[in-house]
């Protein structure tokens, strides 16, 4: 018989260690502080080392464990070595969550360089790639879990010259499902979450006429806060979620239910 986990242990991470990429900021050191506020130790990683210190001294004014390690999600050997120097640091791993992005040139698809496709392609979906491909080995000893970071853009598409963006999103979905399919019955979950509009230094610097435009766009009619996207994350990796696998979870404010 399945036992189904219940009460306040149900979604306690104690014990349990994390990995967030792109933990500098935003969704990423959002969902790093949630899997802190859990009891999980967590791995830091990112480029910007300012920043990802930040991230994990925040949780350590917590009562938490946490270190910052640097790494370029499209750079192979530095994926790995950040891996291998989790487990160095801490003795395991149980959560994933695959966050790193960038968002890209906003221009119609015939003016996207080559420069500017390769980068995105490169951090948005090999990026994610390389790093499951690393994390899977050890999540399949801890029978842990997998949160890849698309975006409601990953579900749908929207006018204003993101195409490229759509397109590495929606590629980050099928990676997530195709992964679950493979994985999942040797205990591995994997799973996508997809963002809205959140609020971050990017929305903000830009125009009132353009943040309008998105907020029409988004039927409760605010950006998100990263916490709130942060939380479902750590909620997607916990034995709360225990039967959650292959989904592409939308935290959109409804922007995809148009």
């Amino acid at each position: 018989m399945i036992q189904i986990p219940k009460g306040e242990t149900a979604g306690s991470m104690e014990g349990k260690v994390a990995l967030v990429t792109g933990a500098a900021g935003g969704i990423g050191r959002a969902s790093a502080e949630a899997f802190g506020a859990r009891g999980a130790a967590v791995a830091c990683l990112d480029i910007d080392r300012n920043g990802g210190e930040k991230t994990a001294a925040a949780i350590a004014e917590h009562g938490g464990s946490a270190a910052f390690i640097p790494c370029d999600v499209a750079d192979e050997a530095q994926v790995e070595q950040a891996i291998a120097a989790t487990v160095e640091r801490f003795g395991r791993l149980d959560y994933a969550h695959n966050n790193a992005g960038v968002e890209g040139p906003v221009v119609p698809l015939t003016e996207v360089s080559r420069a500017d496709w390769d980068r995105l392609l490169s951090i948005n979906l090999t990026g994610v790639w390389l790093c499951m491909r690393a994390e899977i080995p050890l999540l399949l000893e801890s029978g842990g879990a997998i949160v890849n970071t698309a975006s409601a853009s990953g579900l749908v598409a929207r006018p204003g010259g993101i195409a490229a963006y759509v397109a590495t999103k929606h590629g980050v979905i099928g990676l997530t499902k195709g992964a679950a399919v493979d994985y999942s019955a040797a205990g591995l979950r994997v799973n996508a979450v997809c963002p809205g509009p959140i609020a971050t230094p990017f929305i903000e610097d830009l125009a009132d006429d353009v943040k309008e435009m998105l907020l029409s766009l988004t039927p409760i009619h605010r950006f998100a806060a990263p916490e709130e996207v942060g939380r479902v994350v750590a909620w997607l990796c916990s034995d709360e979620a225990s039967f959650m696998t292959g989904a592409a979870v939308a935290v959109d404010g409804g922007v995809t239910a148009f």
